[in-house]
């Protein structure tokens, strides 16, 4: 069984159902500032609505946990084992992903319903087989799911509000929060600085069993590359550094951008990232607070690949590779400034902050923007897909892809860790998505 890589003797038993517990409360949670209609609506095909989300991380624990081990089972609904099915070809049908916004019905209350019976036979579960390691390894690998889809839910509400002319709030940050945002930025923000690193054979990937905590397959086996001296940038770049790329005139000069991406942009007509807006000789950008003025010293978020990779030929630099990246984060011990330190629904605007650690070395690697890397999100040296349908998690999706390392402020605590391969298409923009410069030495 190596659709994750922690040994499920890692976890008590108790532990596991107050983790069950606090996981699935926080889901529902993030629901609590929407309406009915926020929580139906989808606003494009990547995306799906939040009332999906919290049906479909239930499924995953009726279809993958309840129904092989609960005695006399019986699903709550017949038909949730098709309309909640994600991608799992091995359970059966799914529901065109671009038609999920048209499931009106169950309403959400049916579904909210779905997750309280759910939870309890989950909890009657667990109770009766307190020592059952496969159980328990099956239900972290749940609540890890869970996790993924809280920060889709974060991301896919962010797009799906920014489509109103009104560019509503996801939610206000309270008053103590404001107070922090209101803070005076440092003069100049961080300045861009260097970090050389010496390369040589080193080793990547998680370590398995109990080293290291819970890891996806993906992340191993751990293995042996070769890196070349390279230097890393401090910081991601910021919002002011993509802002002179932007009115450079980066998007109008093909020099900058890969073919597909000049595509791309020509295709889509692109001149800004997603959520900015121009008023005036003012910028603006869209938030889960709401709009606000471009942050300078904030990392850009929310950029493509192409995107990343363009302003990285622009300054004169490149993207990391994800070895590169993983031996600098791994070396400096380092912690995000946003959400690695605390969970999430903390952040106020649930929007990366400016970095404050200058002379510290590399800053803002967790917890901040998901960091585009140069690498094909493609199998390690021995990697192997787990039997069955739960084999389908990770291993089926390594093409056309590139990886993204270091967690976001919308990625849950304790969700982030160095070896974790975040995967994402070139176009992709609506996720907390942003870059830092690598160099060859």
């Amino acid at each position: 069984m190596n659709f994750a890589t922690r040994s499920p003797h890692a976890v008590a038993p108790c532990t596991l159902s107050a983790r069950y517990a606090e996981v699935r409360r926080a889901s529902m949670a993030l629901a609590l500032p929407l309406s009915d209609e926020d929580c139906c609506a989808q606003s494009m095909p990547d995306a799906s609505p939040v009332k999906w989300h919290l049906a479909h991380t239930t499924w995953f624990f009726e279809t993958f946990i309840l129904e092989p081990n609960e005695p006399g089972f019986a699903p709550f609904h017949p038909a949730f084992r098709v309309i909640f099915n994600s991608y799992y070809n091995g359970v059966g049908d799914k529901h065109p992903r671009p038609q999920r916004g048209l499931l009106t019905r169950p309403a959400l209350p049916q579904v909210l319903a779905y997750r309280a019976d759910v939870d309890g036979r989950m909890s009657r579960l667990m109770a009766e087989r307190p020592d059952d390691a496969v159980l328990a390894a099956l239900v972290e690998l749940g609540l890890q799911h869970e996790q993924q889809h809280q920060e889709l839910i974060l991301t896919d509400v962010k797009h799906l509000l920014s489509c109103s002319p009104l560019w509503p709030a996801y939610r206000l940050p309270g008053h103590a929060q404001a107070q922090q945002q209101a803070q005076p930025l440092p003069a100049g923000g961080v300045p861009l600085a260097w970090q050389p690193f010496a390369g040589g054979v080193c080793e990547i990937g998680h370590p398995g069993g109990d080293r290291g905590g819970f890891a996806f397959d993906n992340e191993g086996p751990r293995h042996r590359v070769y890196v070349q001296p390279f230097e890393l940038a401090n910081r991601p770049v910021t919002t002011a550094e993509y802002l002179a790329f932007v009115e450079d005139g980066g998007y109008q000069e093909s020099a900058h951008w890969l073919a597909e991406g000049w595509d791309w942009v020509r295709a889509q007509q692109l001149s800004h990232p997603i959520y900015w807006q121009r008023q005036g000789a003012a910028w603006y950008e869209f938030t889960l607070a709401g709009p606000r003025p471009l942050q300078p010293h904030a990392p850009a978020v929310h950029l493509s690949y192409y995107e990343a990779d363009a302003y990285a030929r622009w300054a004169g630099a490149r993207l990391p590779t994800e070895a590169e990246w993983e031996v600098a984060a791994t070396s400096q011990g380092v912690q995000g400034a946003n959400a690695a330190s605390g969970h999430f629904a903390d952040s106020g605007t649930l929007h990366p902050r400016p970095a404050s650690d200058a002379g510290r070395g590399l800053v803002q690697m967790f917890g901040d923007v998901w960091e585009w890397t140069q690498s094909s999100y493609a199998a390690y040296p021995g990697f192997r897909v787990a039997e069955g349908a739960v084999g389908e998690y990770n291993g089926k999706f390594m093409v056309n892809q590139y990886v993204l390392r270091g967690g976001s402020c919308a990625t849950p605590a304790g969700h982030v860790r160095a070896t974790y391969r975040n995967f994402f298409p070139a176009t992709a923009r609506w996720q907390f998505s942003g870059l830092r410069l690598a160099r060859d030495l």
